[in-house]
């Protein structure tokens, strides 16, 4: 029954976004909300799900209010302008070298295996030369989320230490074993690159040095003759270095992110706009963004909690691998292979791995299917989809700073990742990583 429950609520919810017909803060906390009524919990019971669940993204929201005050504060005071100019001169029309180099700062941005760090190093440098080429964010959206998904699966990312630890293997050896799918990955998401920008370019892409830039959630409501007023040129090597020390702490320091941003935007603010009324105007230009997104990635906190802390998501692991069947058994890391990418819309990475992947694991063991065989396809497979999920908390901290609506990204999406995991599984197969 409650796994039943699950599915249904990740169906209506995943319908109604495609439908526009709610914002995703608001399903995000009624739908569950009613589910869980239904299923029988007690409003004391549901409000500790909540409690935890909004706990595991709190920080997440405070990361998206300062991270994209401080992107902001950079796009005002005109750093992004210079950067994109001098990238734009370079490339000229070529679209496919912008989408190519998103891939590679996408990939380089991930090592440290953080989704919202990669985000914050690739979109805000990246979205405004897209803008002026006429490009779509959700193109950026495609090509960073492919890029990550493929990066995630180093030893010290979190699905691979999961899956590691569920088989009793080290992450290291896991990791060793799967590279030359990982390496397959890879060569595929470069090429969706050059893929999406020949795409792009049939679009109508490319250098329009007339094209206006529209507005988006990193940018400041200022135009005109008031931004002109807020564009500080002398400050740009001092806003510059600024920029690479955060992106740095953040890369190799251990200390919370939304910190890290909170330091600079303190900074920022007071080198480039001293005077608490300028600062007031700044921080009001940009609440509207950055209060939208964290409302949504608080409202995810009730999703996750209700599901997460009442059970649900164990249910639904339980009952989605009880109908498979027996003569099915051998194959069935192949099956959850292919499977992976749909139903990271419905599990989050905990459930996937410490839910969904011990049940298939005791499954293949009767039918004589190594646990490694099980771990290395789930994780290969599911990871390539992690950054369109609507229950990862990171997947809503890209949108928010594309400009992208979550249905939208899913759109655009959801097959070419799936195509990227197919694609990893099969050269598993045929290189007896993944045996059958």
């Amino acid at each position: 029954m409650l796994g039943l429950i699950g599915f249904l609520t990740m169906a209506i919810i995943i319908l109604l976004l495609l439908r526009s017909k709610t914002i995703p803060a608001i399903a995000f906390v009624a739908v569950p909300t009613v589910m869980a009524l239904i299923a029988g919990f007690s409003v004391g019971e549901i409000g500790g799900f909540v409690k935890k669940g909004v706990a595991s993204t709190s920080s997440m929201a405070a990361l998206f209010i300062f991270s994209i005050t401080f992107f902001g504060i950079m796009t005002d005071a005109g750093m992004f302008d210079r950067i994109i100019d001098a990238l734009v001169g370079r490339a000229g029309n070529n679209v496919v070298a912008i989408t190519v180099l998103t891939a590679v700062i996408a990939c380089i941005g991930h090592l440290d295996g953080s989704g919202a760090s990669t985000f914050l190093i690739t979109i805000p440098a990246m979205l405004p030369i897209y803008q002026k080429l006429g490009m779509r964010a959700t193109t950026l959206m495609l090509i960073c989320t492919s890029a990550m998904g493929v990066m995630n699966l180093m030893p010290w990312g979190g699905p691979t230490m999961r899956a590691a630890t569920v088989v009793g293997v080290d992450p290291t050896d896991l990791w060793t074993t799967l590279i030359p799918m990982q390496a397959v990955g890879l060569v595929i998401c470069f090429a969706i690159a050059v893929i999406m920008g020949r795409l792009e370019i049939k679009n109508g892409a490319g250098f329009d040095p007339n094209r206006k830039i529209v507005a988006s959630a990193e940018e400041s409501a200022v135009s005109g003759e008031k931004k002109k007023e807020l564009v500080r040129p002398k400050l740009f090597w001092f806003n510059l270095i600024l920029t690479i020390a955060l992106i740095l702490v953040l890369s190799f320091a251990d200390i919370p992110s939304y910190y890290v941003f909170m330091i600079g935007v303190a900074i920022a603010l007071l080198v480039n706009y001293p005077g608490s009324k300028l600062q007031n105007k700044i921080i009001k230009a940009h609440s509207s963004a950055a209060i939208t997104m964290a409302s949504t990635l608080l409202a995810a906190g009730v999703l996750l909690g209700i599901l997460g802390e009442s059970g649900i998501m164990d249910a639904m692991a339980t009952a989605m691998v009880s109908v498979i069947p027996s003569f099915m058994g051998p194959y069935i890391a192949i099956i959850f292979g292919i499977l992976s990418v749909p139903l990271a819309l419905a599990f989050d990475t905990d459930s996937y791995f410490y839910g969904v992947l011990p049940i298939v694991v005791g499954i293949g063991e009767s039918f004589g299917v190594n646990p490694v065989d099980v771990a290395i396809a789930l994780v290969v497979c599911r990871n390539c989809a992690t950054f369109i999920s609507p229950v990862v908390p990171a997947t809503y901290l890209g949108c928010g700073l594309a400009g992208v609506e979550i249905k939208d990204h899913i759109k655009v999406s959801f097959f070419w990742i799936w195509g990227v995991s197919l694609v990893c599984l099969v050269s598993g197969i045929i290189l007896g990583i993944i045996r059958i």
